[in-house]
Parts: C-alpha cells; structure tokens; sequence
C-alpha cells in the first residue's frame, strides 16, 4: 500500500477513534447521571413502580452493552494504527494477501479480506 493511501487510512482511523471516545464519555456521563444519589442516600431518579426499576436497568444493561463494543472497536483501531506503524496495514493476517481498498474504506481497521473474513464467519456457525 501507498505512503499516501496509509496516510488518508490513518487519519480515517484517528478520526473514528476519537468519535468512538467521545461517545463513550458521553454515554457514561449519562449513566453515572441516572445513578447519582442526592445527599440523603436516595437515588435522585428513583423510579417509584418496579416496572420503572425493571425498565432503568435494562438500559443501563444497553449502555454498558454499548460502551464495551465501543471500547472494543477502539482497540481493533488501535491495532491497525500500530499496523499502520509496523507496515502491515492493509494486509491479511491469515492469508497475507492485500485487503482491497473498498473493504478497508467500509471497514478501515478491517485485518482480514473479504475471502478470509467469511471463512472466519463460517467457523463460528
């Protein structure tokens, strides 16, 4: 891959990981929000049925889901930027052929080609 093409790679990948880490501040902003107590010990949004308590902790559920995801993609970014450093970026890992330059603009931090990627699908079925 082009010293060019690893640059434009690179700076898709340092946006997207600086997106993914706002968004995970955010998120857990807001959940610490809903879980502050006022100075008494009360919960300041205590919900009073328990279809309410049921419903706040599913989306508490939602948002660690969705924080640990994120987390996750930001390391598999992480892993493409050192890649990007080390001079194997764009390269599959399993079959070290180059990953076409439309998969890596779908999937930028992308370290399998499609061929390899679909057999790793198969695999876990």
């Amino acid at each position: 891959m082009k010293k060019t093409d690893q640059k434009k790679f690179k700076k898709i990948l340092i946006e997207k990981r600086k997106l993914l880490v706002e968004d995970i501040r955010r998120m857990q902003g807001e959940w610490s929000d809903s879980n502050t107590r006022e100075p008494g010990g009360n919960l300041s949004h205590m919900p009073i049925h328990m279809a309410d308590i049921s419903s706040d902790n599913y989306e508490q559920e939602i948002t660690l889901g969705l924080i640990e995801a994120e987390e996750r993609e930001i390391r598999e970014i992480d892993a493409a930027l050192k890649r990007i450093e080390e001079g194997d970026y764009g390269v599959c890992e399993n079959c070290e052929k180059p990953i076409k330059a439309a998969r890596l603009k779908a999937i930028p931090n992308a370290r399998l080609c499609i061929k390899c990627k679909q057999l790793e699908e198969e695999d876990m079925l």
